[in-house]
């Protein structure tokens, strides 16, 4: 009840539809704020979209979770994230060649950032 009410109480506009897994107190907290003809408890397909939307979030989290609080973490995912954008390539997308040469300047920004 908590919860819902609080994501709907930031909302501009009230929402056509509200996708869930089948939990019944969502139900419940949702007939009870009277919005129970928006629900639409997920049934496989229709939950895919809202599930993985928040994956990123999720990877964000289980990353922070060996840190001892909140911006300890963020300062180190902030500094890992500029080093990983330069490291990680998504080789499918490059040509070996192409590869080659992303890989060498990468190698030379990190003696310039380590000399």
């Amino acid at each position: 009840m908590k919860l819902l009410g609080r994501l709907l109480r930031n909302q501009p506009i009230e929402p056509e539809r509200i996708t869930n897994d089948g939990l019944a107190s969502y139900g419940a907290a949702l007939r009870e704020l009277g919005l129970s003809q928006v629900h639409k408890p997920g049934r496989l397909r229709e939950n895919n979209r809202v599930e993985n939307s928040h994956l990123p979030i999720r990877r964000r989290e289980r990353q922070q979770q060996g840190f001892k609080s909140q911006s300890s973490a963020q300062r180190f995912l902030t500094t890992h994230a500029a080093i990983y954008n330069t490291f990680n390539v998504q080789r499918h997308l490059i040509s070996r060649p192409t590869l080659r040469r992303f890989r060498a300047e990468a190698e030379a920004a990190w003696a310039v950032a380590v000399a």
